[in-house]
């Protein structure tokens, strides 16, 4: 049983703290609501959890004898985190009134997550510590208690958003708060170029 526990608290430790899938989804929340959030939050989730397994399955003995992938990962995800930060930036703070605005999709959520080095250290340094020797059973049950943790720490920064909505409503609150969001997301970029 302690193992389990200690398996759920790394994955919360892991998986609740702020980082860039988390900041989207809070961004999201906030914009489009709990129910159009929940679309990345799946995604991300899925993503996270494939990339675990992956991880575990020995993804990370090929990414140890080519260490140019891991470097090209890493670039590959701060750029779409900078390109991220460039969007909301210059968000006018409008709500298009013609058109609906499109919340972060399932696929953005699952795609994020493999350019989040935060999700590639987790995922190595969880697999590593639970199921280093890839047994089969081992990384399953792993990679389920981190999917449910995942998926309930995701929504919460998605529920925290929603309690922004009303605040939001102002052209000139969404654009501070998106100005805001796209630093947080430039800080990490800029983080994750530290050696």
């Amino acid at each position: 049983m302690s193992l389990l526990l200690s398996m759920a608290a790394f994955a919360l430790a892991s998986s609740i703290t702020p980082g860039p899938v988390n900041i989207v989804a809070l961004s999201a929340g906030a914009q489009f609501g709990l129910r159009q959030a929940m679309r990345h939050v799946s995604g991300a989730t899925i993503g996270f959890t494939g990339l675990l397994l992956l991880i575990g399955l020995g993804l990370n003995e090929l990414l140890a004898r080519w260490p140019w992938l891991t470097a090209s990962i890493k670039l590959a995800g701060v750029a779409f985190l900078v390109y991220m930060a460039f969007r909301l930036a210059t968000d006018d703070g409008h709500l298009a009134t013609d058109k609906p605005a499109l919340a972060p999709s399932l696929l953005h959520g699952a795609a994020m997550q493999w350019l989040n080095p935060k999700a590639w250290l987790a995922s190595v340094a969880g697999m590593g510590l639970f199921a280093a020797a890839g047994d089969l059973m081992s990384v399953g049950r792993f990679a389920a208690i981190y999917f449910v943790i995942c998926y309930a720490s995701l929504a919460c920064w998605a529920y925290a958003g929603t309690f922004l909505q009303h605040y939001l409503q102002e052209p000139a609150r969404l654009r501070l708060f998106n100005r805001l969001m796209a630093a947080l997301l430039l800080g990490c970029a800029l983080y994750l170029l530290l050696p």
